[in-house]
Order: structure tokens, then sequence, then C-alpha cells
């Protein structure tokens, strides 16, 4: 394995806690789940952690943009070194166009009639996408209503599942959640009977058996983002980011640290100035709201964060120096969800914006 650059930040991504999340969603969800691997596998690398996932026994894969599709093709190949089983299936969630896959095999999910005409002529193996309440894509009430007074436009499909997409999964007690549910299941009778159907999200898998279907869909629980905000995390976490500290200096009292000097210090301080900023997606508004663990001891984020840099109070642990690393992201109080809890955000967010400048090491496949 190539080591990290001198100063370079680095992202341990725990492929055996992707893994382990992954099982245990499928036992929860009491049948099978695709892993979702979309926006670089929610920034933590998609090939590696779908070559996990397929290694695990996953045969299906969703991304949303056909350009995600063609890249994870390459990265899983065939299937399996050796293995006789056809490669995974690879769902491209916002579609494509007949052909554009360029004999990838991918599989596009049809958002709406247009689609299903194309595909149909084309005979495509694809996913019939409903709408049941998030009124994004798939075919809202009134094209089911045709589709489904006319199920001949389905001809020439090869469908794998039906699909909905749940919208407040995470807020248990929503009324849209029991909507959903019925909407989905009277559509789907009507419109595709007999075809596979795909429901759950990862918030979905803990809503209970009403909400089981033939392949729930996980993605933020995967990368051990809480599925069930209010409650204990069940998943494992995946994801540290480790930066170096480049310098440690003494300030006075009075002296000010960063841009817009917004942080003054009320008396002689310790400052670490570390390797890392919103270019590495170490968002601005955690500036003056966040810490880092150093030696185990957590450390307050102060002043602003700028682009490539910075400043952490390491006054209490007197042993800093240059050359250490100081946990940005992982840890007891510093996961992904606590992170974002502190700008206003979600864990999605924190872990997709994770930019290209770290070294990745993928560790437990």
């Amino acid at each position: 394995m190539i080591p990290a650059r001198p100063g370079q930040a680095i992202l341990h991504v725990d492929l055996g806690a992707i893994v382990a999340n992954w099982r245990d969603l499928v036992a929860r969800h009491g049948a099978p789940a695709a892993g979702v691997v979309k926006a670089d596998g929610y920034g933590l690398g998609a090939g590696a952690v779908a070559r996990a996932l397929q290694a695990a026994g996953c045969t299906t894969f969703f991304v949303a943009h056909l350009t995600e599709g063609l890249v994870l093709r390459a990265a899983l190949g065939a299937g399996p070194q050796g293995a006789r089983e056809a490669p995974p299936d690879i769902v491209v969630l916002n579609g494509f166009r007949p052909g554009a896959d360029e004999d990838a095999g991918l599989v596009p999910v049809l958002n709406h009639l247009g689609d299903v005409a194309a595909h149909a002529a084309a005979g495509s193996r694809a996913v019939l996408h409903l709408d049941t309440g998030m009124s994004r894509l798939g075919l809202d009430a009134r094209e089911q209503a045709v589709l489904a007074q006319d199920r001949g436009r389905l001809d020439g499909l090869r469908l794998l599942h039906v699909m909905t997409h749940l919208a407040c999964a995470d807020e248990p007690e929503h009324p849209l959640n029991e909507a959903q549910r019925a909407r989905f299941a009277e559509a789907a009778s009507r419109i595709a009977p007999g075809v596979k159907r795909s429901f759950a999200n990862s918030s979905g898998i803990f809503l209970g058996e009403g909400f089981r279907s033939d392949l729930a869909r996980p993605g933020c629980a995967l990368y051990g983002i809480n599925p069930t905000p209010g409650a204990a995390n069940p998943m494992r976490q995946v994801a540290r980011v480790e930066a170096e500290i480049l310098q440690v200096r003494e300030i006075a009292a009075g002296d000010t640290v960063g841009y817009g000097a917004s942080w003054q210090a009320t008396e002689p301080r310790r400052i670490a100035t570390v390797a890392a900023g919103y270019a590495d997606g170490y968002l601005r508004a955690l500036s003056g709201r966040s810490l880092a663990l150093l030696r185990g001891r957590a450390v307050p984020l102060i002043g602003r964060v700028s682009m490539d840099l910075m400043t952490f109070d390491v006054t209490d642990v007197p042993e800093a120096a240059p050359g250490e690393r100081l946990l940005l992201i992982g840890g007891e109080g510093n996961t992904p969800d606590d992170i974002a809890a502190r700008c206003g955000t979600i864990g999605y967010e924190i872990l997709t914006s994770l930019g290209a400048r770290y070294h990745r090491v993928h560790e437990g496949a």
C-alpha cells in the first residue's frame, strides 16, 4: 500500500464494518438487500465498497448517474474471480436513454412514461419507479393510472423490480409512511402484478414487517449513519479522518486566530495548525463549532475553517507536536452524525463532502 505523503490527511474506511452493517440490515429486513453506492459510495470509494459487498453476497447495486454505473461496472468486472454467477446488477436511479450504457449491461430506472416507451421498444431490463409521495422522480398518479389501464405499454420490458422511495422513513410516526405503503401496494398490484418489489431504504428497514419487500435499498446505514434518529445508532462506524499537525505555537491573551479575527484568546494558549480544510470537505459551517480528538482528548476547533488549514486549541494536550495526527472524524462523540449536528446538517453531507485530496485506506476487507 502506498503510504500517505507528508502533510496529507488520511481517510480510513473500515470495509469489514460496512459488510457487517449490510449483513445486519439483511437480517433485520428478512429478505435481500442491495448496496446503494451512489456518490462514490457516500464518499468512501464505491469500487472498494462494492467489491467487499459483492464478496459477501450482495448481487445488486444502486447508483445515481450513468457515469457512476459505468465506473462501477469497470471496477466490478464480470463478477468474483473464478465465479460462474452472473455479474451483479447495477441499477441507475436517474435512468438513461436506451443504448447510452455503452453495452455495460446497466439497468435503468424508468421514471416516466417516456422512459417506459423508449425502453420497452429496446427490450431493456429495467426497474419501474412509482412515485407515492416524494414528488421527485417516478411515475406520478396520472401516469400510473394510464399504465394501469394499458399494461401493454410494458410489453418488451424485462422488469426486475417495481420500486418506490420513502420520504419520511426516519420519522416512524409520520403518517406519510403508512400512506406510501398503501399506495405502493395498490399501484404495484394494478400495474405490475407478479413483479418483485423494492421498497425500504435504510430507515424503512426499521419500520417493521409492513415495509418488507423483495429487495431493500440501504444506503446511509451501510456507512454508519444512524437510520433511527433519536435512538441509539445500531450501525457500526465506518469512517475515520486523520489530519497532520503542521505547527504548534504559543499565543498570548488578546491574540486572534484565523480569517476575520473571529476568535480571540482570553489567556495564553497553544494552537495547532492542521493540514485540512473546506477543500477537503470539512465544512466551513463548522468554524468554531467542532472538535477533534488528540491522544484520546477532545480539542476544540477555533477560528474559521479555511480552504487548506484549520486551527485547534491543544493547550490541554501539552505533548502535542508537529507530525502528530488529529482525529477529525471518528471516535467517541465525533461521528459523522455528531459533526453534522454541530452545524445543522446531516451525516450524509459530512461523508459525501469528503474531498479528493485524502489518502484513502480501505481496511478490513
